[in-house]
Formats: structure tokens, C-alpha cells, sequence
């Protein structure tokens, strides 16, 4: 545990991802402080399970719900994320405005979320009407809704402390432009992912003195042009731990892993979409904070 080098090698099912030298040992000393993150991103109002498609059979908020239950009882410190497109796909937004999806995920008791495309799709003002179903907050850094019906409703970032670990969480979306009809979206300006990016990574981490940064991001996986992207938002930045995507549908079974500016190493993962899958890491901290390391294991949510 004195020196810091990334390892990686299969356990099970899962990858292992490390930043130290840790001993698998170690992991149950009291020394080490465990962090579970749990994340979705897209559900697209699927609130059953999927009846048809190459989805058939998976998904269903209840049977997560049965599964994020199940993990909180046995693990003390849990994280519960979601990275936007809540709204859209299913009658159940059509009749209910989004209602539903924000009731049960209050019920699932998620820490945090930031907002997609499609969270728009109702306007403004109907995204504004269902936000008191929400009893967990979102973050979002590159959307100015100052000259809007949702002005003064967001924050950039929130702040998890778990024991000592102090978790910073900021959020960003994709363009509106182009991809959502002007009048849902009005006078909500977009500004640089990339820009805001890099402030608010380094007020978390150098001001707020945040010991993991995760960015809940609708920008999408990777593109074969310009448009910024998670491996883009990996490369060009710093101090950006985990990067929580969506937008792209990207059903992933294990993190990429990114060299960010100064060469250290960044972890992308997405659960496709639907409810289909639960994303899950296990991060492991040495109290003293010389090492971490990561194990993560997407599940599939079916019978």
C-alpha cells in the first residue's frame, strides 16, 4: 500500500480496477472505508419490465428497488445516482407528466440526478410542476436557466460525506439545440461542457477538498466526430475520479478507463438504458488515503 499503480484483473463476474497495491485481504480491516455507487441514467419512464424486443424480460422498478434494498443492507455507505433522461418512452409519462418516475425514484431513495433531453419534454414549466415529487436534488453545471420558469431549482454540484470521504457530484447535459423543440426549453442557455467542467472539478477538489469526484454527465459515451463526449470530457480534464454517462444508450459490462490531462486514470461506465441494468462500483479508500482501488459489477435486472 505504499506505492500508487493501477492494477487491473478479474475477480468472478467483476473488474477489478485499483489505484494501490492493496492485498484483497485488506479489504476487510478497518482500516479501509468501502463506498458503493449505484447509478442509472435513461430510463425513459420504464417503470415494468420490458415485454418484447432483445430486452424482453429485463428491467422493472420494482425488481431494482428489490435490489438497492438488498445492497443497503449490506453495505454502510451507499450512493444511489442517476445521469438524466428520467421522462419519456412509456404511456405512464404521457398520462402522468413524469409524476410516477420521480415518486419511485423518491422511493428508491436516490442521493442525487442530473437532467437529460428528454426531462424537457414536458416544457419547462411542466418539468418545474412535477419537481416536489422529487425528494432527492439534481445537479446541473452548463445549463443557465436564470431568465426561466426553473430559475434558482438546480445547483452545479452536491456533497456527500461518508465517514471521512467527502464525495463531490456535479452534473452535465448535452445541447438542447437541435435535439428539443426551442419553446420547451426557452431561454435556457447552454454553456461549454468542457469549461465547466474544469472549474467545477477543481473548486471540488483544491476548494471543497473533495477526496472523489464524479461527474453525472448526458453528454453521451463517444462520437466519431467532435462533439463533446465522456471520453472527451475524460481526456481534456483533471481531478474527474468517475464519469456517470448517458444519452447514448451505451450498455456497458465493465468501466473504460481514460487517461485524463496529467496522465491519471479516469473510469467511464453507462447501463444502456430502460431500467435494464444497475450500474455498481465499490471503491475502497485506505483511511489514510495513500491507496484506492475499484471493483465494479453492472447487473442485469431480470427474474
Amino acid at each position: 500500500m505504499k506505492r500508487r499503480s493501477f492494477i487491473k484483473k478479474a475477480i468472478g463476474t467483476s473488474a477489478f480496477l485499483a489505484a494501490g497495491t492493496f492485498p484483497l485481504e485488506a479489504f476487510n480491516q478497518p482500516e479501509i472505508l468501502k463506498l458503493t455507487i449505484l447509478h442509472t441514467n435513461d430510463q425513459h419512464s420504464r417503470i415494468e419490465p420490458f415485454t418484447g424486443g432483445r430486452l424482453k424480460g429485463m428491467g422493472g422498478a420494482a425488481r431494482r428497488a428489490t435490489i438497492i434494498e438488498k445492497i443497503r443492507k449490506n453495505e454502510d455507505h451507499v450512493l444511489l445516482l442517476d445521469s438524466g433522461d428520467i421522462f419519456q418512452g412509456t404511456p405512464y409519462f404521457n398520462y402522468f407528466g413524469g409524476e410516477i418516475e420521480f415518486k419511485i425514484m423518491s422511493k428508491m431513495k436516490y442521493d442525487v440526478a442530473t437532467i437529460g433531453n428528454h426531462d424537457f419534454d414536458a416544457g419547462m414549466d411542466g418539468l418545474l410542476k412535477q419537481l416536489p415529487h422529487a425528494n432527492f436534488p439534481f445537479v446541473i453545471a452548463n445549463y443557465d436557466f436564470a431568465d426561466t420558469p426553473l430559475y434558482d431549482q438546480f445547483k452545479p454540484y452536491r456533497i456527500f460525506q461518508k465517514e471521512n470521504i467527502k464525495i463531490g457530484v456535479f452534473g452535465l447535459g448535452i445541447e438542447l439545440e437541435g435535439l428539443v423543440p426551442e419553446k420547451l426549453y426557452g431561454n435556457t442557455q447552454y454553456q461549454d461542457p468542457l469549461k465547466k467542467a474544469k472549474h467545477y472539478a477543481t473548486l471540488l477538489k483544491e476548494e471543497e477538498k473533495c477526496d472523489y469526484i464524479i461527474c453525472l454527465s448526458h453528454l453521451g459515451y463517444k462520437y466519431d466526430g467532435s462533439k463533446i463526449s465522456d471520453h472527451v470530457l475524460a481526456r481534456e480534464t483533471q481531478n474527474i475520479d468517475l464519469i456517470l454517462g448517458g444519452h447514448t444508450h451505451t450498455f456497458m459490462e465493465k468501466p473504460d478507463i481514460v487517461k485524463n490531462k496529467i496522465g491519471e486514470k479516469v473510469f467511464i461506465n453507462q447501463v444502456g438504458f430502460g431500467g435494464a441494468m444497475l450500474g455498481r462500483l465499490d471503491i475502497y479508500f485506505e483511511r489514510n488515503f495513500k491507496g484506492r482501488c475499484s471493483t465494479c459489477k453492472n447487473i442485469t435486472i431480470k427474474d
